[in-house]
């Protein structure tokens, strides 16, 4: 069972802003880091977001597709909203293999500007994503 957090639109909706907004500001010291070339504080900083994406955003992905989760209990109260949930984990997916080859990438290549561009997909996805959950699962709540 989830928390009333997940339930209510304005707490859900300032998950995501909070979430967002500190990869947003984390993705901007990279580039920063970019500018600077250096070579140590952009391998720290990429490590530090991935494991931000990965403990905060796909996390709370996680907790959402849990099996008695907040997707769950809503299948059961709307089971007419079952197709926009599959989409919705779809987006999860997403979220989760971009991280996974930005972990393999650096792990087999190092850092490129592919890195980079794969975050701000990250950012983009994860916009697009929140906003259609708050308004397919919580704008009429």
């Amino acid at each position: 069972m989830t928390g009333p957090s997940l339930k209510q639109l304005h707490a859900h909706h300032a998950i995501h802003a909070g979430a967002l907004a500190g990869a947003i500001a984390k993705t901007e010291e990279l580039k920063q880091f970019m500018r600077e070339e250096n070579v140590d504080k952009i391998n720290m900083a990429v490590s530090e977001l991935l494991d931000y994406w990965e403990s905060r955003i796909i996390s709370h992905a996680d907790a959402e597709e849990e099996e008695n989760g907040f997707y769950q209990e809503i299948i059961e109260l709307k089971p007419l909203l079952k197709e926009e949930i599959v989409a919705l984990k779809r987006d999860h997916n997403l979220l989760r293999t971009i991280a996974e080859q930005i972990k393999t990438q650096m792990e087999e290549e190092g850092f490129s500007i592919e890195i980079l561009e794969k975050f701000q997909a990250l950012i983009i996805v994860n916009e697009i994503h929140s906003h259609d959950e708050e308004q397919i699962l919580l704008a009429n709540e």
